[in-house]
């Protein structure tokens, strides 16, 4: 697997774009992934992004999404959300990645008002028509699984599940680490998962609460999940996600951290190549 980075890390630094992606190169990345809402950027960005990362010789394999409006009860937000949904797998078409990683949103109302099966049976719909708009592209969404408690798709059972409802194979798995340790789902689960995840998300985390930290920082034992994910075969990219350093104006010391730790991780596994 490659070893990138979601350019999302670099956004508390107060330095540009291109910063950012000439840094990832910088420090050693194979691959990037963009946070960028095409319905933000104005076109400048868009083009520079794309450009910037050309230049430096990353490719870009995925595009972050949140489209926690998909499952939402009136069909005027869904409909918003499916129109942005479509700009995102626009964008990376454009952009030549593999997949857009959507994070699907949670039940509404603590699951006392809409029944909880309705609620899921929109997503399932909603996302089965992504699917075909995605396929369309030849690119793929990466579900992201979320270890809250009242999210959609939270645990690899739910991940199982919702993948087989959909029934399409353009909707696929994201693996995100430090989620399935807040999750306390145990690596043997993953083997559920051959044939479902395209895409891996790696930080660590205190056990507790959601954190993204470089690896080391937190409880986090990955060896285990590391060795579940090779055997899975992902043709793909494991892509580090950072939430914001204490000390914001040393963020490329943050960022170098994490990439050292984890390549130290993916090459102890024989995972990165």
């Amino acid at each position: 697997m490659k070893l990138g980075l979601i350019n999302s890390a670099w956004a508390q630094s107060g330095r540009d774009t291109a910063f950012g992606i000439r840094m990832t190169k910088e420090i050693g990345f194979d691959t990037i992934d963009i946070f960028a809402d095409p319905l933000d950027i104005n076109v400048k960005e868009r083009r520079l992004i794309k450009r910037e990362c050309d230049k430096a010789g990353l490719p870009i394999v995925s595009i972050a999404c949140v489209a926690v409006g998909l499952i939402d009860f009136n069909p005027s937000v869904q409909l918003f959300h499916m129109q942005r949904s479509k700009a995102y797998l626009d964008l990376a078409y454009e952009y030549e990645a593999k997949n857009v990683l959507l994070v699907i949103g949670e039940y509404i109302w603590e699951r006392q008002v809409i029944p909880p099966k309705e609620q899921w049976q929109t997503g399932v719909n909603n996302l089965r028509e992504l699917g075909k708009y995605a396929e369309g592209l030849g690119v793929q969404i990466a579900l992201e699984l979320e270890p809250f408690k009242l999210s959609l798709v939270n645990n690899v059972d739910t991940m199982v599940r919702f993948i087989d409802d959909v029934n399409h194979p353009a909707v696929r798995a994201n693996i995100d680490i430090s989620h399935l340790e807040l999750s306390k789902t145990a690596p043997e689960e993953l083997r559920r998962l051959k044939g479902k995840a395209i895409h891996v998300h790696l930080s660590d985390c205190d056990g507790k609460v959601h954190g993204d930290l470089p690896p080391g920082r937190g409880v986090v034992n990955f060896g285990p999940y590391l060795r579940e994910i090779k055997a899975l075969s992902i043709d793909g990219a494991l892509s580090i996600e950072l939430e914001y350093s204490p000390q914001p104006d040393k963020i490329v010391d943050w960022v170098r951290e994490a990439y050292q730790a984890t390549d130290r991780l993916m090459q102890e596994a024989g995972l990165r190549g």
